[in-house]
């Protein structure tokens, strides 16, 4: 194994009934969790997500109603997923826009507050977008030297995912790229921290309705107040927030949001 960790390394992948973040559930969920010692611990399961899974899903990962009609609901096994991951870093491929968002929103409706603030993010999407724009095959192609078999698989593309992220660390140490300023920098590093600061994006919430500016300052990223600061709005227009927590968002962007309006009367 290239990679050295720190911490446990949760590396996993959803399979969905489709892809709003809002409104589709998980169907599968596999978590490859690498510890420190090198050593895989595999958590695999099948997901009733309550709602029809629609065809043209079906016909990409290969899970049909039927298949998962006597399957656990997400609420019945989220405490097991969420044990199963406790302490560890996380990873996946595109993992910050869908997986991560995905989830934290299921953790949320099941009653438990899957807090990511203190775990180290890796989205090995996002370095390979960086280096080699394809897809996970391949990447997985490219990396590793093998055609990925059983995509769309949640172990299968999980365990990829793995390799290609342990692959790219051997393949990129001391490359330089150039930023959008023109100067270079080096980056990839063989520290999970150093790549969580890689891929990190400006998001304040998975759903990028609010995103941090250059200048640090948390901005709506969407409708008419536009890249204007979000604790500017609330205080001038309070009732945005009652549009916002009532309306079909997700529940951790209201979170979010829900966090910034308190701090206006914590720093008071």
């Amino acid at each position: 194994m290239n990679l050295k960790l720190r911490n446990p390394l949760a590396v996993f992948d959803l399979e969905t009934t489709g892809t709003n973040i809002v409104k589709d559930r998980i169907v599968e969920i596999s978590v490859v969790k690498i510890m420190v010692d090198g050593e895989k611990k595999i958590k695999t399961l099948r997901i009733n997500p309550t709602i029809p899974i629609p065809l043209e899903s079906s016909l990409i990962h290969g899970i049909y109603d039927e298949d998962i009609k006597d399957a656990p609901t997400f609420k019945q096994v989220a405490k097991e997923i969420a044990e199963f991951m406790k302490g560890a870093d996380l990873a996946g491929f595109n993992v910050m826009r869908f997986d991560i968002p995905v989830l934290v929103e299921e953790f949320l409706r099941a009653g438990i507050n899957f807090d990511i603030s203190n775990r180290k993010v890796v989205d090995a999407q996002r370095i390979f977008h960086m280096m080699e724009p394809r897809t996970l095959t391949a990447a997985y192609k490219f990396y590793c030297k093998k055609d990925l078999e059983d995509a769309h698989s949640a172990e299968a593309d999980t365990m990829a995912t793995f390799e290609v992220l342990d692959a790219q660390v051997k393949h990129y140490e001391g490359a330089t790229i150039k930023d959008k300023d023109g100067k270079e920098y080096q980056p990839i590093h063989n520290d999970v921290e150093v790549l969580h600061k890689l891929t990190l994006s400006n998001a304040v919430d998975f759903a990028n309705r609010m995103v941090y500016n250059n200048d640090g300052v948390a901005v709506f990223n969407f409708g008419k107040y536009k890249n204007q600061s979000v604790l500017e709005v609330l205080k001038k227009d309070p009732a945005y927030y009652d549009w916002i927590q009532n309306n079909d968002f997700p529940l951790n962007t209201k979170q979010k949001l829900t966090e910034i309006k308190l701090s206006m009367f914590n720093n008071r």
